[in-house]
């Protein structure tokens, strides 16, 4: 998972480009008022971001715009594929959890996976933005950022959206579930 390329050839550069401006342009809804043009200006010129919006596409996340900080200026992506990212399945919360494990150790932790992707694990806060502007995690279920205090008893939250509602649950942070993954945040 970790981003064994330190750049995109310029050919897989210009391919990213134009699946994120056509998701774009798909997608108006999640980004109004904002053009492509002032956004692909931004990722041509920072090449690390672009690594990660790839790991992003590479998993199956299906990046896209969702908003603009106006205090800094920056592109807020988050992963907006319908349900949780594939290449981001069958994982435990973090290193810990995957060190506890006895048996049937998963191949990766949620938070190892995001650290090497140079992402964010979306917060509960974040993944109920995402909900407003569709309907996501309908058969799976994605991890979300877990507070100190409830990591520190061993669990760790996640959510999905079932009935037209969106749901937190916890579980032991250590299990891992093939319906069970990550959505992250990128800001360029």
């Amino acid at each position: 998972m970790a981003k064994g390329n330190k750049e995109l050839s310029r050919e897989q550069q210009e391919e990213l480009l134009e699946t994120l401006k056509t998701r774009f342009e798909k997608n108006m809804n999640r980004h109004e008022g904002l053009e492509w043009t002032s956004v692909q200006a931004r990722l041509e010129n920072n090449t690390e971001k672009l690594l990660s919006l790839n790991e992003m596409e590479a998993t199956g996340g299906e990046p896209d715009i969702v908003g603009l900080d106006p205090e800094t200026g920056e592109y807020i992506f988050y992963d907006c594929s319908v349900e949780s990212p594939k290449g981001r399945r069958s994982v435990c919360y973090d290193r810990d959890a995957l060190e506890a494990r006895k048996k049937h150790k998963p191949e990766n932790s949620v938070m190892d996976m995001a650290a090497a992707m140079g992402i964010e694990l979306l917060t509960e806060e974040q993944y109920r933005e995402l909900q407003k502007l569709g309907n996501f995690d309908l058969k799976t279920s994605s991890w979300v950022q877990t507070p100190e205090n409830i990591r520190k008893l061993g669990g760790a939250l996640f959510c999905d959206r079932r009935y037209d509602t969106v749901f937190v649950y916890h579980n032991g942070a250590d299990s891992y579930y093939g319906a069970r993954g990550f959505r992250g945040s990128l800001r360029v």
